[in-house]
């Protein structure tokens, strides 16, 4: 079992790593610790500004960015995009970046960080259960529909990676999200239930049997477990076998790290996550679906998928970005450029 236990972080484990890299940015260089390029380091009349907030949901204190756009006008009425980031990710990487972009193009955004994760509240840290993560979505739309200036009958929903698949499973009932895309989408419940490319049907029962074993734990005092929680070498990962996650330790270990970005979830949440699925009864979803993803990712095969079962969805597109890997979705041009490309003639046409 603990030779399983290792072999399984191997797989899920998208580290941060101590090495001096060449980074895309520097959160330590940014005053809102922002790492993308091109980020706002400071807030100047008549361009984008950055607003962090806090609100309550659910007794917990949520951390987001709210990005209003040039020469914003409270008095005016503007759509708004709510970002759900990606499984392990924080506010100030890609969602960030697609927040920004989104600003720049005339909307009020708001990415928060999930509930038990990044700056926002809850303990044990790193919970990572589909109802907190749908809350977290449910309640950026609570917050942004009050913010000033926006109009609360054309909000829209973009979600990157696990935000993706968190997004489609929660407008399927949120009817106040008016159009829904998502970017190289994954579904959380599905791979943790199956394995990645459905590597891991063997070992359902094993897993599930851990993740009991690990509740048990917690219930009686004792130490969280995590998955993902081991220190991998260069070596080791050039060894895993899924390019997204090859990749993604290049992203949140090195040239976007962010010290609340942190790849660990709770042992127990597979008892949440095994059991779950972002196609769940995904025909509900009845609004105008915009669905990206990278012609070369390996998670390709989720975002297929869940685009085929939403059978209800208006003006439903998928778009192939050409060459692009998963990752490469988060932060590399020309790829991030076609995405936003897509997603303005997408929420300009439906919002």
């Amino acid at each position: 079992m603990k030779h399983y236990a290792y072999k399984a972080t191997l797989l899920a484990a998208v580290i941060s790593v101590w090495s001096a890299v060449t980074v895309a940015a520097d959160y330590k260089l940014n005053p809102f610790t922002l790492t993308y390029e091109g980020a706002i380091t400071e807030n100047v009349k008549g361009k984008v500004n950055i607003n962090p907030v806090t609100y309550m949901q659910q007794g917990i204190r949520i951390a987001a960015n709210v990005y209003t756009p040039a020469n914003y006008d409270a008095s005016e009425k503007y759509a708004a995009v709510a970002v759900a980031h990606p499984n392990g990710g924080v506010k100030e990487q890609t969602a960030g970046l697609y927040a920004q972009h989104l600003a720049e193009q005339g909307y009020i955004t708001i990415v928060a960080d999930a509930a038990y994760q990044g700056a926002s509240g809850g303990k044990p840290r790193n919970v990572d259960t589909p109802a907190n993560r749908l809350e977290t979505i449910h309640g950026m739309a609570d917050f942004i529909a009050q913010y000033p200036g926006v109009d609360s009958s054309r909000i829209g929903l973009l979600g990157i990676c696990g935000g993706g698949g968190y997004s489609l499973f929660a407008a399927e009932t949120d009817k106040r999200f008016k159009a829904v895309a998502t970017l190289s989408m994954f579904n959380s419940g599905r791979v943790r239930r199956n394995g990645f490319e459905d590597s891991q049907l063997a070992t359902i029962q094993q897993r599930l049997k851990q993740a009991s074993a690990a509740r048990a734990q917690e219930a009686a005092g004792g130490k969280v477990t995590y998955i993902g929680d081991v220190k991998l070498t260069d070596q080791q990962i050039a060894k895993l076998p899924f390019e997204m996650y090859r990749e993604g330790y290049e992203y949140y270990g090195k040239t976007n790290a962010h010290p609340g970005s942190d790849p660990r979830y709770t042992m127990s949440s597979l008892l949440d996550l095994i059991s779950w699925d972002a196609t769940t009864n995904l025909q509900l979803l009845d609004q105008p679906l915009l669905m990206m993803a990278g012609s070369k990712a390996d998670s390709l095969y989720m975002t297929k998928d869940a685009f085929k079962k939403a059978v209800n969805a208006k003006d439903k597109e998928l778009y192939i970005i050409p060459g692009a890997t998963h990752i490469q979705t988060y932060w590399k041009q020309p790829y991030v450029n076609q995405a936003v490309d897509k997603l303005t003639q997408f929420y300009g046409r439906e919002l």
